[in-house]
């Protein structure tokens, strides 16, 4: 048996067109994973290094207005990837050049939150950029899954959809979770256990309505109230840690002006999870179509995906205090939508 390990690599998309593996004397073609990430800014730059360091993809496409920015990351990036086992190549582009993507990543942003904003104000600028990008996008023969890494992720995610004419399936947001991950983090912090073990999560908008789903909460069946009493000898303030997760990306923001290493996680989680056709279900962004007795809008809800994007959509039966909150979330996403350009 012959094995090869081949150094990482940088140019343009010619350059590297597919993997060749040579095993037993045959040689075997595979087509190259290509991830374009449209914002080379701190989430795009951050998410790309995400990438590359967990090997999720072969090739990685940035994509900004500011063409040396952009350059300065590729190249930046093409250093790290010399350490990398296996072949990544790592490029620039226009976003029209897209016909040969699978998926892309817009992490575009319209500009910084002033002191006392939330995730809506950023609307009008961020769905203007939106509304010129992705026609041109489609015009030139985009059919890969769109993942929308900006704010407020919900409302953009229905415009891209809208805007693409793509299936349902093909037009995801990072949703609720980064999120439902804090939630899992925090209670694993007090409870002493490896954060998979706990099985929480949030719904609802990316923003100030989402909420998390106490009574699916558990840790291997046992209910998340009771575990924590019987840990720690007090009743667990479940609003005040709802409130403490909803607000922690404002503290990271307000402490070093952006948030970056978190939704990066959440951006590689969600592409690797495509590529390998996972089945797994996450908490992201996705548009109903009459699933939990709503429509007309994208919102966080448990989906599984698979690599043509979405697979199935799992509706939970929530208690009624929780579908109060899930149509009061979808109520605000819906008069948000109604303001895009």
């Amino acid at each position: 048996m012959m094995a090869f390990i081949s150094c990482a690599m940088t140019g343009d998309r010619s350059n590297f067109v597919a993997a060749a593996v040579k095993l037993n004397g045959h040689r075997m073609n595979t087509k190259a994973r290509k991830v374009m990430i449209i914002g080379a800014g701190n989430v795009g730059a951050s998410a790309a290094y995400a990438l590359l360091n967990q090997n999720i993809c072969e090739e990685l496409i940035l994509v900004d207005l500011n063409r040396d920015r952009a350059e300065g990351h590729a190249q930046d990036l093409a250093d790290a990837a010399a350490y990398m086992p296996g072949m990544m190549s790592i490029s620039t582009r226009d976003a029209r050049d897209c016909a040969d993507v699978d998926i892309a990543v817009i992490t575009v942003s319209g500009g910084a939150l002033k002191p006392g904003q939330t995730r809506l104000d950023e609307l009008a600028n961020t769905a203007r950029i939106v509304k010129n990008l992705v026609p041109q996008m489609m015009e030139n023969g985009f059919n890969g899954i769109f993942l929308i890494a900006t704010n407020p992720c919900d409302i953009i995610t229905w415009q891209v959809w809208k805007l693409s004419g793509l299936p349902r399936s093909q037009v995801i947001g990072t949703g609720v979770w980064l999120d439902t991950t804090r939630l899992r983090r925090t209670l694993a912090q007090a409870l002493d256990i490896g954060a998979q073990s706990i099985d929480a999560f949030i719904l609802g908008e990316h923003g100030d309505t989402q909420f998390p789903v106490w009574s699916h909460s558990s840790v291997y069946g046992s209910p998340i109230g009771e575990v924590y009493q019987r840990h720690t000898g007090k009743t667990l303030d479940r609003q005040q840690l709802a409130e403490n997760v909803r607000r922690q990306g404002f503290k990271i923001y307000n402490r070093k002006g952006c948030t970056e290493y978190g939704i990066a996680g959440t951006i590689a989680e969600i592409c690797r999870n495509i590529f390998t056709g996972s089945h797994r279900a996450l908490a992201i962004s996705c548009v109903l179509e009459g699933e939990y007795g709503v429509e007309g809008l994208a919102i966080g809800v448990p989906a599984v995906l698979a690599q043509s994007g979405v697979q199935q959509i799992i509706e939970l039966q929530l208690a009624e205090d929780e579908q109060v909150k899930f149509r009061h979330s979808a109520e605000v996403i819906k008069a948000n939508i109604a303001r895009l350009p």
